[in-house]
């Protein structure tokens, strides 16, 4: 029991690591619980990187494939990314003491 709460924690303590490659393992090795924290730990890394993609992928679309006409939209692009991505680095913290904590 208590290995399955340091697997657990430790799929969210990954962000400092193997923020991809150890939630992914322990996801397809892990039962129950474990693999239910590994899915969390994993869609809470990833996160920060779809919303910089489709960011990126939004500014292309628009048109804006000079910097000097995308400057504001990829302000914000960076910035939204940046917001989230200092949340959810927090939030696994958090999450991973919670975790082995209960």
């Amino acid at each position: 029991m208590r290995e399955n709460k340091i697997l657990s924690s430790l799929c969210y303590f990954s962000i400092f690591f193997a923020p991809f490659l150890f939630p992914v393992i322990v996801y397809f090795l892990g039962q129950g619980e474990v693999k239910y924290h590994a899915k969390k730990s994993l869609w809470t890394h990833v996160i920060p990187y779809l919303i910089f993609g489709i960011g990126i992928l939004g500014s292309g679309l628009l048109g804006m494939n000079d910097i000097s006409h995308a400057g504001p939209f990829l302000l914000a692009t960076y910035a939204v990314t940046f917001l989230v991505a200092i949340y959810f680095f927090i939030w696994n913290i958090v999450k991973g003491i919670k975790v082995f904590s209960e």
